[in-house]
């Protein structure tokens, strides 16, 4: 690109490729994209948009060759034209062992696969489907990453045995840092016994090692999820339990049993319920101690899994020992049920529809921060206190109304009224789309209204988690935010994602982090956001319909330094 007439004539040059390239007309965007290049060949998405157009083509050699040079570059937020990735490398690897199949260059097409796989391609479910990639799955090394093989015939100690070779395979290709893990050598050690002992573990004793060895992973999000088929590993109490400093306590509860909120819990089958707490510690994948406090409660309801730790006398009912505040003492007995498995109720939180829950049946009307848990994102005015509370549940888009309309509406509502403060809750926010938050950030660090010292407060705790940990991280790094609450769930840098694949005899699904959110400074070792003004969740204040931490906040006058 080299005289002024060409310079200034090329963004109108790109859009025409890219509008080529989103109409599907691969002979005119192979065009365009030739000449895009022609004058800026130092952009990989350039290189990628021309494979995708010559891929869409079959000009397969010219496809791989695009590919390649893209790959050469780097790509970043790459979306290709109709049915390609997002930007991996291991996409454009993917396009090319496509290419060479197509060409007929089988051994060629193999060595870009493993490429593929090397460099993290996430569904292998998918390659395993591929029509395209049929050639190849007659090679016992393809077979063997894949996991392809038939299962019909095998023994359950076969079965188990190969979903946890593929456990090995894919936790080492996946995760962000495999050379620590195998250092390490906890994991080998405990894989190998893991496989030694099948003959002698119940299903669901296996399990619960599994998901004792996942937790060696790391991280929060490398996790194993149950089989939806299984109804025996799906059975849970009808009850929700929530660790306050107090202590376990019933927060909500199917209609039937209501007259059990508000309880403590003492006890489940005469085990003290620290020694419940403490056996399910080390199952939980976290990035920090405070996830465990999120996510204890929840497997406190998990029958099967607390039966394989011996703590249970059956799989299917629990004893539970309650506590009122006037110290008396009960035992009731549940039966678990498959209405509400934990992974629905996790997102029902904090209690499914059809439930009671504590603080709606109390006489006085629950505070802001329990009103609208299931809405991901709403603002209100408080004119007394010259304030706009603002409760971002989760990063995710409201179908009625996108986050950066909403987002304008919020600075407009804060632009026409003496607002001194902007609380941003995200108390209840386990994550989402982490790029959803960008407008919105953008939009605060230019507010200068509420972009100070004393006039923007964020509330998290141990449920601020994965790209609400980032949206926090990007807060304390770039507004003058004060935090207030308990510490968030995960660290500010961090190793996340999701994408699960499917063990295929036990029906199992895993979830490897294949990410690494470096969010914060590479300096930044901590394990938690904490907040300045720490406010630990209790139950005191949660059965009177408080919040101390957003009273805290209404009720701070004094502009002292660091606040």
């Amino acid at each position: 690109m080299g005289d002024l007439a060409g310079i200034v004539a090329f963004p109108r040059l790109l859009a025409r490729a890219q509008a080529a390239t989103h109409a599907g007309q691969w002979e005119d965007a192979a065009q365009l994209w030739e000449q895009v290049i022609a004058a800026n060949p130092t952009d990989g998405r350039f290189w990628g948009r021309l494979g995708d157009a010559h891929f869409h083509l079959q000009h397969d050699s010219a496809a791989a060759t695009a590919y390649q040079r893209a790959l050469d570059l780097g790509v970043s937020a790459y979306f290709g034209a109709t049915d390609h990735g997002q930007g991996f490398p291991f996409d454009l690897a993917y396009r090319i062992t496509c290419c060479y199949i197509r060409l007929g260059d089988i051994e060629t097409a193999a060595t870009w696969l493993a490429r593929t796989l090397d460099r993290g391609y996430r569904d292998i479910a998918a390659l395993r489907e591929d029509p395209l990639l049929a050639p190849l799955h007659v090679r016992p090394e393809v077979r063997e990453r894949l996991g392809i093989a038939d299962l019909s015939g095998v023994t359950r100690e076969e079965g188990w045995r190969f979903d946890l070779a593929l456990v090995e395979r894919e936790v080492k290709r996946r995760m962000v840092d495999p050379h620590r893990l195998i250092r390490a050598g906890r994991f080998d050690a405990a894989l190998r016994a893991l496989m030694a002992a099948i003959p002698d573990l119940t299903d669901a004793q296996i399990y619960v090692e599994l998901r004792r060895l996942i937790r060696l992973v790391g991280d929060g999000h490398s996790l194993v999820g149950r089989d939806p088929a299984r109804p025996d590993l799906l059975l849970t109490l009808p009850v929700q339990f929530y660790l306050f400093a107090e202590g376990l306590y019933i927060i909500a509860a199917a209609r039937e049993h209501a007259g059990l909120l508000g309880k403590r819990v003492v006890a489940l089958d005469g085990q003290p319920i620290e020694a419940v707490l403490a056996a399910l510690e080390p199952l939980i994948s976290r990035d920090n101690d405070q996830w465990v406090l999120h996510q204890v409660p929840f497997a406190v309801r998990e029958t099967p899994v607390l039966h394989a730790l011996g703590l249970l006398d059956a799989p299917d009912r629990a004893s539970l020992t309650l506590a009122s505040d006037d110290g008396n003492a009960e035992t009731v007995a549940l039966a678990a049920d498959l209405d509400q498995p934990t992974h629905r109720l996790y997102y029902a939180f904090p209690a499914p529809p059809s439930w009671m829950y504590l603080p709606e049946t109390l006489s006085f009307p629950p505070p802001l921060y329990l009103r609208n848990p299931w809405v991901h994102y709403w603002f209100e005015h408080l004119p007394q206190a010259r304030a706009v509370y603002f409760q971002f549940n989760r990063v995710r888009e409201e179908p009625l109304e996108p986050f950066p309309a909403f987002t304008e509406r919020l600075f407009a509502c804060i632009a026409a009224n003496r607002v001194d403060k902007l609380v941003i809750d995200l108390r209840w926010n386990n994550g989402g789309n982490t790029f959803l938050t960008l407008p919105f950030l953008h939009r605060l660090i230019g507010a200068a209204q509420v972009n100070r010292r004393g006039g923007l407060f964020v509330i998290i705790g141990r449920r601020t988690y994965s790209a609400a940990q980032n949206f926090t991280t990007m807060l304390e790094l770039h507004t003058n935010a004060t935090f207030v609450g308990e510490p968030s769930g995960s660290c500010p840098n961090f190793a996340g994602e999701t994408s699960e694949f499917r063990l295929p005899y036990s029906g199992l699904t895993l979830n490897i982090s294949d990410l690494y959110w470096q969010t914060s400074w590479p300096t930044d070792h901590r394990s938690a956001t904490p907040p300045l003004l720490y406010i630990p969740p209790t139950f005191t204040a949660f059965a009177a319909n408080r919040d101390p931490a957003l009273e805290a906040v209404l009720a701070l006058d004094s502009h002292l330094a660091g606040i």
